[in-house]
């Protein structure tokens, strides 16, 4: 089971209204792609919003991975900037508070849960809470040429996102992405999946000493929150695919299948809501000669709509 309980963003009406939802979005760089073979994280960053886009905090630091740091040709981070970072337990406490009561975001959800369970949860993040994959959202909801989180900004709103390969400067992309999502959507939202979590307060392991801990950002926060929102030049699917077949690659032969499995559910529930109609129909039918029988029986004295006493 992964470390976050992933849900999903729909237009049918289940689950809970996406805009009345607060949002952790978090992005990580790391030294490689899989924590199994040595990768480790290098710099982490969250930025906590509503669903209508408003800022309601945002933390990032570098991170001291204790290991050698790859992949500088990616995010730009050297040794010799982790000197003096903290630690990923250092920033377990911290974490928990920012997630606390919100769901977790990422754009590529699956890559970030890897690192989540692999370091953090290790270190004592606490587990289950609510997740959204933003890329599968995307996917899902909007027909689009590329997916990349700066192609589809691009894509969508015509404005290239600022600070790429930091993790804070790709929450923010992500975060505004996705509060665009809510507004631009083409009818409500909604959030499929479980309520948040709230943690307890995180403080200093057993038998610790608790310090002060010095964080080192890479990027400054920028006054005034995200850049406002933009209108979408954006093709809503007709029929919102499944999130499950939304991962990966997502190919030409991906997209057809999803595609393929979105129309075939539309004709089902069409279906579905078919019958219920007609049986509905029938079952009032069935009552209607019923209560005529009814009253008949009690010598046509109440009036259908009727009771002892009851107006008309």
């Amino acid at each position: 089971m992964g470390t976050l309980r992933a849900g999903a963003l729909t237009r049918r009406r289940v689950g809970m209204r996406a805009a009345d939802l607060e949002y952790a979005v978090l992005d990580m760089e790391t030294t490689g792609l899989d924590p199994n073979e040595g990768a480790r994280i290098v710099e982490i960053a969250v930025v906590r919003v509503r669903g209508d886009g408003k800022l309601v905090e945002e933390f990032s630091t570098l991170v001291d991975p204790r290991a050698p740091v790859g992949g500088r040709e990616f995010h730009g981070i050297s040794e010799s900037d982790t000197t003096g970072a903290p630690t990923i337990a250092q920033v377990v406490p911290r974490l928990a508070g920012l997630l606390s009561d919100a769901v977790v975001v990422s754009h590529n959800l699956d890559f970030e849960q890897r690192f989540l369970g692999s370091e953090l949860a290790a270190a004592g993040l606490p587990t289950g809470q609510s997740g959204l994959c933003a890329l599968r959202a995307l996917r899902s909801q909007v027909d689009l040429e590329r997916y990349s989180l700066p192609k589809a900004s691009f894509q969508l709103s015509g404005d290239w996102p600022t600070g790429q390969h930091t993790a804070l400067g790709d929450a923010r992309a992500c975060a505004k992405l996705l509060a665009e999502m809510l507004t631009n959507a083409p009818g409500e939202l909604r959030y499929d999946g479980r309520s948040p979590k709230r943690f307890a307060a995180l403080g200093p392991a057993p038998g610790t000493v608790s310090t002060p801990v010095r964080w080192k950002p890479r990027t400054a926060s920028v006054p005034g929150g995200l850049q406002p929102l933009s209108p979408w030049r954006a093709r809503w699917r007709p029929h919102e695919l499944d999130p499950a077949l939304c991962g990966g690659a997502f190919g030409a032969t991906d997209r057809a299948a999803a595609e393929a499995a979105a129309r075939r559910d539309t004709r089902f529930r069409e279906r579905l809501a078919t019958v219920a109609a007609v049986t509905g129909g029938i079952a009032a039918t069935a009552a209607g000669g019923l209560l005529v029988r009814l009253a008949g029986g009690h010598g046509g004295g109440w009036p259908i709509g009727g009771g002892p006493g009851g107006g008309a």
